[in-house]
């Protein structure tokens, strides 16, 4: 049978291309559309994305093939789930027009022939903006700048009619990542039209990495109950939700009502691949400097949704490694959280739910100065907060040898160059222009691939647990150095590492 297969148009096989599909890359492409939304037509493929929409997926799929085959338009097949809504006539087309009014970020238009009882070869009229590729043959990709790539191309996805054989598996259904441009990497809430770039190349990183299907679905709403429903309601058109720039602490509440509402995997990656990632690379930076992961110091900048989720991960393999099981005891020993307000810690007014947790299974010292003092002896810095936070004395007054993961994206805490300068025994940062590339796109290609592929349900703390170990493992002793703890992104066995995990779940 036939099915939609969403593909690149740029083959990731470089760091390159990496750092123009990606990270540092696309920041300049969702910088742009926020400072002039109508960009978003020429810097996408919404310019030619069609959303075919009707309450059978099949049917939806029948008619998006029609329309890539006969008209060229990138059309995806969307079920809305007819039985959840209401019975009253006026009150159900109120609910699907929200639905469409939301996912009209990522389309030029919606088709609704469909649901309107035409036939799935009625006539297209969607108006269209694709340009098309106007590429030369001998010119090279590597060498646009990354906004001018995208305005080359109209994005970097499009579908193809793909032929598969047998009978039709719903791992062939895309992953939608899903987004509110609430959290735009270190951008801020810059609007689901400037979000689309990111999601957009997270879709390239899940075909060419890891074989996956993958799908933007960035919303209008930043309501934490309307971005739930409208996932609910299209649930039956994906295989998996990748919830993905969503700032917290409203990403914890979307995620826990997704995974108790629906039947697919949902993955919250800014929190959970983040911290895959980063516990992988600890357990290697440790084997490096000599250290015990268990006994350090461990200084975070940036406690939402990253921050957080690193810090639980990593506090449950401390526990693990020290063989406590009395519950967050000493795991969390030695970990001092910061934010924009100073350090976490209990009853600080400026503190959340989510953040009142973390200072009860952190800061058991109740330690209430600034990071320059905060990180005085810290064996570790982690950053997941914003460009600049970390100088070049704050790493000098840390312990002997330490090791700096900056993350932020686009721009570190402090550059990895500067970090080494100032007496980092180990520099890592997000960007794929620097060794030690701590960034999730190692995690979610492969990780979903397994997830799909063995028809997990729940990706709970015991996956996360086995897939950082398995990332770290990666690196043999021989390869292992100050300047490779983390497998390249574009190394192979990554995403057939993460998948083995799955035979042992």
């Amino acid at each position: 049978m036939k099915i939609i297969d969403i593909v690149s148009k740029v083959k990731v096989d470089s760091k390159e291309l990496l750092a123009l599909v990606y990270t540092p890359g696309v920041a300049k492409s969702s910088t742009a559309i926020y400072e002039d939304y109508d960009k978003v037509f020429d810097l996408t493929n919404r310019s030619n994305s069609v959303a075919v929409l009707s309450f059978d997926y099949f049917e939806s799929l029948k008619r998006a093939i029609y329309l890539k085959e006969t008209y060229g338009a990138d059309a995806y097949p969307l079920e809305i789930k007819r039985n959840e809504l209401s019975d009253d006539e006026a009150a159900r087309n109120k609910e699907i027009d929200f639905v469409i009014e939301n996912i009209m970020p990522n389309f030029m238009g919606v088709d609704k022939v469909l649901i309107e009882g035409g036939a799935y070869d009625s006539e297209f009229d969607i108006p269209k903006r694709s340009k098309g590729c106007v590429l030369s043959g001998d010119m090279k990709i590597e060498n646009l700048e990354p906004v001018e790539l995208r305005r080359l191309l109209g994005g970097v996805t499009e579908t193809n009619v793909f032929e598969v054989q047998g009978m039709f598996d719903n791992s062939y259904k895309p992953v939608a990542i899903v987004s509110d441009g609430s959290a735009v990497l270190g951008l801020g809430n810059i609007g689901a039209e400037a979000g689309l770039p990111v999601m957009e190349g997270k879709a390239v990183l899940f075909k060419d990495l890891g074989g996956v299907n993958a799908m933007p679905l960035c919303l209008k709403t930043q309501v934490p109950s309307e971005i739930e429903r409208i996932v609910f309601l299209l649930e039956n058109s994906f295989s998996g939700i990748n919830l993905e720039d969503i700032s917290a602490p409203r990403c914890f509440e979307v995620e826990q009502n997704l995974i108790e509402k629906l039947n697919i995997p949902v993955f919250h990656d800014d929190q959970h691949g983040t911290a895959i990632v980063v516990l992988a690379g600890l357990l290697n930076a440790m084997k490096v400097v000599n250290k015990d992961l268990a006994q350090v110091k461990i200084v975070f900048s940036g406690a939402g949704a990253a921050g957080q989720a690193i810090a639980k991960l990593l506090i449950k393999m401390r526990e693990l490694i020290s063989g406590e099981e009395n519950g967050a005891s000493a795991g969390g020993a030695g970990i001092l959280m910061f934010d924009k307000a100073g350090v976490v810690y209990k009853g600080r007014k400026e503190n959340d739910p989510s953040l009142e947790k973390m200072a009860e299974i952190t800061n058991f010292e109740g330690f209430k100065g600034g990071l320059k003092d905060g990180i005085k002896g810290a064996d570790v810095f982690i950053g997941v907060s914003a460009k600049g936070i970390l100088n070049p004395e704050m790493v000098k007054s840390m312990a002997d040898n330490p090791v700096i993961f900056a993350i932020a994206n686009p721009e570190p805490e402090i550059l990895p160059d500067l970090a080494l300068k100032a007496g980092a025994k180990i520099a890592a940062s997000g960007r794929s222009d620097f060794n030690n590339q701590i960034n999730n796109s190692l995690v979610f290609p492969g990780l979903f691939k397994g997830v799909l592929e063995n028809r997990v349900k729940k990706i709970d703390d015991k996956v996360k647990l086995r897939a950082a170990l398995a990332l770290a493992q990666i690196v043999s002793d021989e390869e292992l150095n100050e300047n490779y703890i983390i497998p390249d992104a574009l190394d192979k066995r990554v995403p057939e590492g993460l998948q083995k995990i799955f035979q042992h779940v």
